[in-house]
Protein backbone atom coordinates (compact mmCIF):
# COMPACT_ATOMS: atom_id res chain seq x y z
CA UNK A 1 0.00 0.00 0.00
CA UNK A 2 2.25 2.72 1.31
CA UNK A 3 5.40 1.13 1.12
CA UNK A 4 6.81 1.53 4.54
CA UNK A 5 10.34 2.69 3.58
CA UNK A 6 9.72 5.79 1.23
CA UNK A 7 7.57 7.67 3.69
CA UNK A 8 6.97 7.22 6.99
CA UNK A 9 3.88 7.65 9.07
CA UNK A 10 3.23 10.34 11.64
CA UNK A 11 1.78 9.71 14.87
CA UNK A 12 -0.35 11.86 17.04
CA UNK A 13 -1.77 11.69 20.24
CA UNK A 14 -3.88 14.66 21.45
CA UNK A 15 -4.33 14.42 25.05
CA UNK A 16 -5.88 16.63 27.46
CA UNK A 17 -3.02 17.73 29.03
CA UNK A 18 -0.20 17.32 26.18
CA UNK A 19 -0.11 17.04 22.22
CA UNK A 20 2.66 14.21 21.51
CA UNK A 21 3.41 13.98 17.71
CA UNK A 22 6.57 12.37 15.66
CA UNK A 23 7.40 10.04 13.32
CA UNK A 24 6.72 5.98 13.26
CA UNK A 25 9.33 3.43 13.95
CA UNK A 26 10.50 6.18 16.87
CA UNK A 27 11.23 5.36 20.09
CA UNK A 28 10.00 8.59 21.80
CA UNK A 29 8.05 11.33 19.85
CA UNK A 30 9.48 14.56 18.08
CA UNK A 31 7.69 17.03 19.66
CA UNK A 32 5.51 17.53 22.81
CA UNK A 33 3.63 20.65 23.72
CA UNK A 34 0.10 22.03 25.96
CA UNK A 35 -2.68 20.76 24.29
CA UNK A 36 -4.49 24.25 25.72
CA UNK A 37 -4.20 27.22 23.56
CA UNK A 38 -4.17 31.17 24.46
CA UNK A 39 -6.97 33.13 22.78
CA UNK A 40 -7.65 36.54 22.06
CA UNK A 41 -10.54 37.78 20.88
CA UNK A 42 -10.31 40.79 18.26
CA UNK A 43 -13.44 42.59 18.39
CA UNK A 44 -14.25 45.87 17.29
CA UNK A 45 -10.44 46.75 18.13
CA UNK A 46 -8.55 49.21 16.32
CA UNK A 47 -8.37 49.52 12.33
CA UNK A 48 -5.23 47.28 12.36
CA UNK A 49 -6.86 44.28 13.18
CA UNK A 50 -9.35 45.39 10.44
CA UNK A 51 -7.25 45.85 7.96
CA UNK A 52 -5.80 42.06 8.79
CA UNK A 53 -9.06 40.48 8.67
CA UNK A 54 -9.79 42.46 5.56
CA UNK A 55 -7.17 40.99 3.75
CA UNK A 56 -7.56 37.43 4.87
CA UNK A 57 -11.50 37.54 3.86
CA UNK A 58 -9.81 38.84 0.32
CA UNK A 59 -7.32 35.69 0.68
CA UNK A 60 -10.44 33.35 1.63
CA UNK A 61 -12.77 34.97 -1.52
CA UNK A 62 -9.96 34.16 -3.44
CA UNK A 63 -9.77 30.77 -2.68
CA UNK A 64 -13.15 30.27 -3.59
CA UNK A 65 -14.23 30.20 -0.16
CA UNK A 66 -16.42 32.98 1.41
CA UNK A 67 -16.26 33.72 5.12
CA UNK A 68 -19.00 32.25 6.56
CA UNK A 69 -20.34 33.49 10.09
CA UNK A 70 -18.86 31.16 12.35
CA UNK A 71 -15.91 31.70 9.92
CA UNK A 72 -16.12 35.21 10.40
CA UNK A 73 -16.41 34.95 14.54
CA UNK A 74 -13.18 32.66 14.05
CA UNK A 75 -11.53 35.59 12.32
CA UNK A 76 -12.14 37.76 14.98
CA UNK A 77 -9.60 35.17 17.77
CA UNK A 78 -6.51 34.97 17.10
CA UNK A 79 -5.28 31.59 18.73
CA UNK A 80 -1.29 30.93 20.55
CA UNK A 81 -0.27 27.01 19.82
CA UNK A 82 2.45 26.60 22.09
CA UNK A 83 4.54 26.22 25.05
CA UNK A 84 6.77 29.55 23.93
CA UNK A 85 3.70 30.94 22.49
CA UNK A 86 1.71 30.16 25.69
CA UNK A 87 4.34 30.99 27.99
CA UNK A 88 4.40 34.84 26.72
CA UNK A 89 1.37 36.64 28.75
CA UNK A 90 -0.19 39.15 26.56
CA UNK A 91 -3.24 41.25 27.76
CA UNK A 92 -7.25 39.75 27.74
CA UNK A 93 -5.25 36.55 26.94
CA UNK A 94 -7.77 33.45 27.77
CA UNK A 95 -6.73 30.04 28.16
CA UNK A 96 -8.69 27.57 26.46
CA UNK A 97 -8.69 23.66 25.76
CA UNK A 98 -10.71 22.28 23.03
CA UNK A 99 -11.36 18.67 24.88
CA UNK A 100 -13.38 18.01 27.85
CA UNK A 101 -14.14 14.76 29.17
CA UNK A 102 -11.26 13.29 26.26
CA UNK A 103 -14.20 14.47 23.72
CA UNK A 104 -13.33 17.63 21.29
CA UNK A 105 -15.36 20.59 21.96
CA UNK A 106 -14.06 23.02 20.08
CA UNK A 107 -12.73 21.92 16.51
CA UNK A 108 -10.82 25.07 15.68
CA UNK A 109 -8.86 24.99 18.48
CA UNK A 110 -7.85 20.99 17.42
CA UNK A 111 -7.47 22.33 13.94
CA UNK A 112 -4.82 25.31 15.14
CA UNK A 113 -2.82 22.92 17.39
CA UNK A 114 -2.76 19.78 14.35
CA UNK A 115 -1.42 22.78 12.21
CA UNK A 116 1.19 23.38 14.88
CA UNK A 117 2.45 20.29 14.75
CA UNK A 118 2.86 19.83 10.91
CA UNK A 119 4.23 23.20 10.09
CA UNK A 120 6.19 24.64 12.76
CA UNK A 121 7.04 21.45 15.06
CA UNK A 122 7.24 18.66 12.64
CA UNK A 123 8.13 20.57 9.91
CA UNK A 124 6.32 18.20 7.40
CA UNK A 125 3.70 18.57 4.86
CA UNK A 126 0.32 16.26 6.05
CA UNK A 127 -0.20 15.42 2.28
CA UNK A 128 2.70 13.43 2.09
CA UNK A 129 2.33 11.31 5.17
CA UNK A 130 -0.09 9.09 6.43
CA UNK A 131 -1.35 10.03 9.99
CA UNK A 132 -2.39 7.62 12.92
CA UNK A 133 -4.07 9.38 15.75
CA UNK A 134 -4.59 8.02 19.41
CA UNK A 135 -8.52 8.65 19.93
CA UNK A 136 -9.89 8.26 23.29
CA UNK A 137 -11.66 4.62 23.99
CA UNK A 138 -15.27 6.77 24.16
CA UNK A 139 -14.90 8.21 20.99
CA UNK A 140 -18.18 8.55 19.64
CA UNK A 141 -19.06 8.28 15.77
CA UNK A 142 -19.67 12.04 14.98
CA UNK A 143 -15.94 13.05 16.66
CA UNK A 144 -14.54 10.05 14.48
CA UNK A 145 -16.28 11.00 11.46
CA UNK A 146 -15.36 14.87 12.03
CA UNK A 147 -11.71 13.91 12.60
CA UNK A 148 -11.49 12.06 9.18
CA UNK A 149 -12.94 14.72 7.02
CA UNK A 150 -10.81 17.44 8.80
CA UNK A 151 -7.51 15.00 7.70
CA UNK A 152 -8.61 14.39 4.76
CA UNK A 153 -10.45 17.28 3.35
CA UNK A 154 -8.33 20.14 5.22
CA UNK A 155 -5.13 18.66 5.18
CA UNK A 156 -5.16 16.15 2.16
CA UNK A 157 -3.30 13.28 4.00
CA UNK A 158 -2.91 10.15 1.58
CA UNK A 159 -4.12 7.75 4.18
CA UNK A 160 -5.56 7.74 8.10
CA UNK A 161 -5.99 5.20 10.99
CA UNK A 162 -7.19 5.96 14.17
CA UNK A 163 -6.70 3.65 17.16
CA UNK A 164 -7.98 3.69 20.85
CA UNK A 165 -5.65 4.78 23.33
CA UNK A 166 -5.80 1.36 25.21
CA UNK A 167 -4.99 -0.45 22.66
CA UNK A 168 -1.63 1.68 21.64
CA UNK A 169 -0.72 1.38 25.28
CA UNK A 170 -1.14 -2.66 24.93
CA UNK A 171 0.66 -2.84 21.88
CA UNK A 172 3.90 -0.91 23.27
CA UNK A 173 3.91 -3.36 26.51
CA UNK A 174 3.77 -5.97 23.54
CA UNK A 175 -0.13 -7.53 24.69
CA UNK A 176 -3.16 -8.30 23.10
CA UNK A 177 -4.75 -8.65 26.32
CA UNK A 178 -4.68 -6.33 29.46
CA UNK A 179 -6.53 -4.38 31.73
CA UNK A 180 -5.25 -0.19 30.62
CA UNK A 181 -5.63 2.27 33.51
CA UNK A 182 -4.78 4.93 31.63
CA UNK A 183 -4.34 8.12 33.85
CA UNK A 184 -3.29 11.52 32.23
CA UNK A 185 -4.39 14.86 32.36
CA UNK A 186 -8.18 15.62 32.24
CA UNK A 187 -9.52 11.99 33.50
CA UNK A 188 -8.43 8.57 34.65
CA UNK A 189 -9.65 5.90 32.88
CA UNK A 190 -9.82 2.16 32.91
CA UNK A 191 -10.30 0.17 29.93
CA UNK A 192 -10.16 -3.55 29.41
CA UNK A 193 -8.52 -4.54 25.84
CA UNK A 194 -8.88 -7.76 24.69
CA UNK A 195 -7.11 -9.27 21.44
CA UNK A 196 -6.41 -6.06 20.61
CA UNK A 197 -9.97 -4.13 20.85
CA UNK A 198 -11.66 -2.51 23.30
CA UNK A 199 -14.46 -3.94 25.70
CA UNK A 200 -16.45 -1.10 25.99
CA UNK A 201 -19.21 -2.27 28.28
CA UNK A 202 -15.78 -2.78 30.90
CA UNK A 203 -15.07 0.93 30.53
CA UNK A 204 -14.82 3.09 33.70
CA UNK A 205 -13.96 6.45 34.02
CA UNK A 206 -13.37 9.22 37.21
CA UNK A 207 -12.86 12.96 36.38
CA UNK A 208 -9.60 13.07 38.84
CA UNK A 209 -6.31 13.17 36.89
CA UNK A 210 -3.51 15.40 36.50
CA UNK A 211 -4.74 18.50 36.48
CA UNK A 212 -6.96 17.77 39.32
CA UNK A 213 -4.42 16.72 41.30
CA UNK A 214 -2.48 20.07 40.21
CA UNK A 215 -5.31 22.15 41.31
CA UNK A 216 -5.48 20.10 44.63
CA UNK A 217 -2.21 20.96 45.16
CA UNK A 218 -3.02 24.58 44.20
CA UNK A 219 -5.20 25.28 46.63
CA UNK A 220 -3.86 23.11 49.64
CA UNK A 221 -0.47 25.71 49.41
CA UNK A 222 -2.73 28.48 49.50
CA UNK A 223 -4.83 27.34 52.75
CA UNK A 224 -1.37 27.61 54.11
CA UNK A 225 -0.34 30.75 53.04
CA UNK A 226 2.08 29.95 49.90
CA UNK A 227 1.29 32.55 47.52
CA UNK A 228 2.70 30.94 43.93
CA UNK A 229 3.67 34.09 41.89
CA UNK A 230 2.86 33.12 38.09
CA UNK A 231 6.11 33.85 36.03
CA UNK A 232 5.19 37.01 34.32
CA UNK A 233 4.18 38.86 37.66
CA UNK A 234 7.81 39.42 38.77
CA UNK A 235 11.14 40.66 37.53
CA UNK A 236 14.36 39.50 39.09
CA UNK A 237 16.72 42.49 39.94
CA UNK A 238 20.41 42.14 40.43
CA UNK A 239 21.45 44.75 43.54
CA UNK A 240 24.75 43.11 44.34
CA UNK A 241 26.66 40.25 42.37
CA UNK A 242 24.95 37.31 42.97
CA UNK A 243 22.07 38.62 45.38
CA UNK A 244 18.85 39.34 43.79
CA UNK A 245 15.90 41.11 44.44
CA UNK A 246 12.07 39.81 43.18
CA UNK A 247 10.21 43.18 42.31
CA UNK A 248 6.47 42.67 41.80
CA UNK A 249 5.25 43.50 38.17
CA UNK A 250 1.16 44.43 37.57
CA UNK A 251 -0.93 43.40 34.73
CA UNK A 252 -3.96 44.21 35.29
CA UNK A 253 -5.39 42.95 31.78
CA UNK A 254 -4.32 39.72 32.79
CA UNK A 255 -7.26 37.15 32.54
CA UNK A 256 -8.59 34.87 35.33
CA UNK A 257 -7.58 31.65 33.19
CA UNK A 258 -3.95 32.72 32.12
CA UNK A 259 -3.17 33.92 36.02
CA UNK A 260 -4.58 30.18 36.29
CA UNK A 261 -3.02 28.03 33.77
CA UNK A 262 0.66 29.91 34.91
CA UNK A 263 -0.17 28.73 38.35
CA UNK A 264 -1.12 24.95 37.56
CA UNK A 265 2.09 24.71 35.10
CA UNK A 266 4.31 25.62 38.90
CA UNK A 267 1.40 23.61 40.92
CA UNK A 268 2.05 20.76 38.35
CA UNK A 269 5.82 21.33 38.58
CA UNK A 270 5.65 20.74 42.56
CA UNK A 271 3.34 17.47 42.10
CA UNK A 272 5.77 15.88 40.38
CA UNK A 273 9.01 16.81 42.24
CA UNK A 274 7.70 15.99 45.29
CA UNK A 275 4.83 14.33 45.48
CA UNK A 276 4.60 9.89 46.07
CA UNK A 277 1.87 7.47 46.58
CA UNK A 278 1.64 6.84 50.52
CA UNK A 279 1.83 2.71 51.17
CA UNK A 280 -0.87 3.10 53.23
CA UNK A 281 -4.32 4.83 52.82
CA UNK A 282 -3.43 8.63 54.04
CA UNK A 283 -3.88 9.33 57.76
CA UNK A 284 -4.30 13.11 58.91
CA UNK A 285 -2.44 11.69 62.28
CA UNK A 286 0.04 9.61 61.02
CA UNK A 287 1.48 11.92 58.87
CA UNK A 288 1.52 15.10 60.67
CA UNK A 289 5.36 14.77 62.18
CA UNK A 290 6.26 13.54 58.19
CA UNK A 291 9.73 15.10 57.30
CA UNK A 292 9.16 18.19 54.97
CA UNK A 293 10.86 18.08 51.29
CA UNK A 294 11.82 21.95 50.47
CA UNK A 295 10.98 23.49 46.72
CA UNK A 296 11.99 26.43 45.16
CA UNK A 297 9.39 28.77 43.49
CA UNK A 298 10.17 30.34 40.57
CA UNK A 299 10.53 33.65 42.32
CA UNK A 300 12.86 32.45 44.78
CA UNK A 301 11.03 31.93 47.90
CA UNK A 302 11.78 28.31 49.09
CA UNK A 303 8.66 26.38 50.62
CA UNK A 304 8.51 23.30 52.79
CA UNK A 305 5.95 20.37 51.73
CA UNK A 306 5.36 17.99 54.03
CA UNK A 307 1.85 15.52 54.66
CA UNK A 308 0.65 17.24 51.32
CA UNK A 309 3.50 15.35 49.68
CA UNK A 310 1.16 11.74 50.16
CA UNK A 311 -2.14 13.34 50.43
CA UNK A 312 -2.61 14.61 46.89
CA UNK A 313 -1.59 11.85 45.31
CA UNK A 314 -3.78 9.52 47.46
CA UNK A 315 -7.02 11.21 46.20
CA UNK A 316 -6.94 8.68 43.37
CA UNK A 317 -7.25 6.14 45.56
CA UNK A 318 -9.76 8.03 48.12
CA UNK A 319 -11.80 10.67 46.55
CA UNK A 320 -13.27 11.73 49.80
CA UNK A 321 -9.94 13.09 50.78
CA UNK A 322 -10.55 16.33 48.46
CA UNK A 323 -13.50 17.44 50.85
CA UNK A 324 -10.30 18.12 53.48
CA UNK A 325 -8.74 20.15 50.87
CA UNK A 326 -9.87 24.34 51.87
CA UNK A 327 -11.12 25.74 48.51
CA UNK A 328 -12.34 22.51 46.58
CA UNK A 329 -15.88 22.22 48.68
CA UNK A 330 -17.59 23.19 45.45
CA UNK A 331 -16.80 19.49 44.18
CA UNK A 332 -17.04 17.49 47.55
CA UNK A 333 -20.99 16.60 47.08
CA UNK A 334 -19.80 14.97 43.84
CA UNK A 335 -16.73 13.02 45.42
CA UNK A 336 -18.90 10.74 47.12
CA UNK A 337 -19.99 8.96 43.83
CA UNK A 338 -16.43 9.36 42.38
CA UNK A 339 -14.65 5.88 42.71
CA UNK A 340 -11.18 5.06 43.77
CA UNK A 341 -8.63 3.49 41.92
CA UNK A 342 -8.91 0.14 43.09
CA UNK A 343 -12.34 0.08 43.21
CA UNK A 344 -12.85 1.39 39.21
CA UNK A 345 -10.18 -1.60 38.12
CA UNK A 346 -12.44 -4.51 40.16
CA UNK A 347 -15.49 -2.72 38.57
CA UNK A 348 -14.33 -2.78 34.92
CA UNK A 349 -12.98 -6.54 35.36
CA UNK A 350 -16.32 -8.01 36.73
CA UNK A 351 -18.54 -6.03 33.68
CA UNK A 352 -15.87 -8.19 31.49
CA UNK A 353 -16.47 -12.08 30.79
CA UNK A 354 -15.78 -14.49 33.58
CA UNK A 355 -13.41 -16.23 30.57
CA UNK A 356 -11.32 -13.46 30.55
CA UNK A 357 -11.17 -11.76 34.29
CA UNK A 358 -8.15 -13.59 35.59
CA UNK A 359 -6.02 -12.84 32.49
CA UNK A 360 -6.86 -9.26 32.77
CA UNK A 361 -6.10 -9.38 36.47
CA UNK A 362 -2.46 -10.57 35.78
CA UNK A 363 -1.54 -7.59 33.24
CA UNK A 364 -2.82 -4.52 34.70
CA UNK A 365 -0.57 -1.99 32.92
CA UNK A 366 -0.23 1.51 33.97
CA UNK A 367 0.16 4.53 31.64
CA UNK A 368 -0.30 8.38 31.35
CA UNK A 369 1.61 11.48 32.89
CA UNK A 370 -0.24 10.83 36.49
CA UNK A 371 0.74 7.28 36.92
CA UNK A 372 4.38 7.78 36.24
CA UNK A 373 4.13 9.38 39.89
CA UNK A 374 6.47 7.64 42.29
CA UNK A 375 4.94 4.34 44.01
CA UNK A 376 1.76 4.10 42.67
CA UNK A 377 2.32 0.92 40.91
CA UNK A 378 3.45 -0.65 44.31
CA UNK A 379 0.45 1.08 46.48
CA UNK A 380 -2.25 -0.13 43.45
CA UNK A 381 -0.60 -3.69 43.39
CA UNK A 382 -1.11 -4.06 47.36
CA UNK A 383 -4.46 -2.37 47.95
CA UNK A 384 -6.08 -4.51 44.75
CA UNK A 385 -4.62 -8.24 46.40
CA UNK A 386 -6.71 -6.95 49.62
CA UNK A 387 -10.01 -6.16 47.34
CA UNK A 388 -9.62 -9.07 44.30
CA UNK A 389 -10.77 -12.69 44.58
CA UNK A 390 -8.60 -15.26 46.19
CA UNK A 391 -8.44 -16.83 43.10
CA UNK A 392 -6.82 -14.04 41.17
CA UNK A 393 -2.98 -13.33 40.62
CA UNK A 394 -3.00 -9.91 40.41
CA UNK A 395 -0.17 -8.24 38.45
CA UNK A 396 0.66 -4.34 37.89
CA UNK A 397 2.88 -3.75 35.11
CA UNK A 398 4.39 -0.31 34.16
CA UNK A 399 7.60 0.20 32.54
CA UNK A 400 10.50 1.39 34.76
CA UNK A 401 11.08 4.30 32.13
CA UNK A 402 9.40 7.46 33.12
CA UNK A 403 9.21 8.68 29.46
CA UNK A 404 7.82 5.34 28.90
CA UNK A 405 5.07 5.33 31.15
CA UNK A 406 4.08 8.95 29.63
CA UNK A 407 3.58 8.74 25.86
CA UNK A 408 2.99 4.70 26.09
CA UNK A 409 -0.01 5.87 24.06
CA UNK A 410 2.27 7.39 21.64
CA UNK A 411 5.15 4.87 21.36
CA UNK A 412 2.33 2.02 20.63
CA UNK A 413 1.53 3.95 18.29
CA UNK A 414 4.57 4.31 16.72
CA UNK A 415 4.83 0.60 16.98
CA UNK A 416 1.94 0.03 15.28
CA UNK A 417 2.22 2.26 12.15
CA UNK A 418 5.67 0.97 11.37
CA UNK A 419 4.56 -2.71 11.05
CA UNK A 420 4.70 -4.30 7.59
CA UNK A 421 2.06 -6.58 8.03
CA UNK A 422 -0.37 -2.93 9.41
CA UNK A 423 0.58 -1.06 5.81
CA UNK A 424 -2.63 -2.58 4.26
CA UNK A 425 -4.90 -1.41 6.94
CA UNK A 426 -5.22 2.64 6.34
CA UNK A 427 -7.92 3.97 5.10
CA UNK A 428 -7.15 6.00 2.35
CA UNK A 429 -7.83 8.97 0.43
CA UNK A 430 -9.65 6.97 -2.21
CA UNK A 431 -11.46 5.13 -0.02
CA UNK A 432 -12.94 8.25 1.75
CA UNK A 433 -13.37 9.23 -1.59
CA UNK A 434 -15.38 6.52 -2.55
CA UNK A 435 -17.23 5.55 0.68
CA UNK A 436 -17.64 8.89 2.63
CA UNK A 437 -16.10 9.73 6.20
CA UNK A 438 -18.41 6.84 7.91
CA UNK A 439 -16.36 3.85 6.27
CA UNK A 440 -14.07 4.86 9.36
CA UNK A 441 -16.33 2.63 11.21
CA UNK A 442 -15.22 -0.15 8.96
CA UNK A 443 -11.49 0.32 8.22
CA UNK A 444 -10.93 1.63 11.92
CA UNK A 445 -12.72 -0.73 14.36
Amino acid sequence: MYGGDEVSAIVLDLGSHTCKAGYAGEDAPKTVFPSVVGSIDQLGSDDTVKSEKDSESILESKNGVRPSDSDAAKAKRKLYVGSQALGYRRDHMEVLAPLKDGIVVDWDIVDSIWDHAFRERLLIEPTEHPMLLAEPSSNTLQQRERTAELMFEKYKVPALFLAKNAVLTSFASGRATSLVIDSGGGSTMVVPVHDGHVLQKGVTSSIIGGEFLSQCMLKSLESKGVIIKPRYSFKRKEVRPGEFQTVDLDFPNTTESYKLYSQRVIAGDIKESVCRAPDTPYDESAYANIPTTAYELPDGQTIEIGADRFKIPDILFNPSLVQTIPGMEGFAGSASSIRGLPQMVIESINKCDVDIRRELFSSILLSGGTASMQQLKERLEKDLLEESPQAARVKVLSSGNATERRFSVWIGGSILASLGSFQQMWFSKAEFEEHGSSYIQRKCP
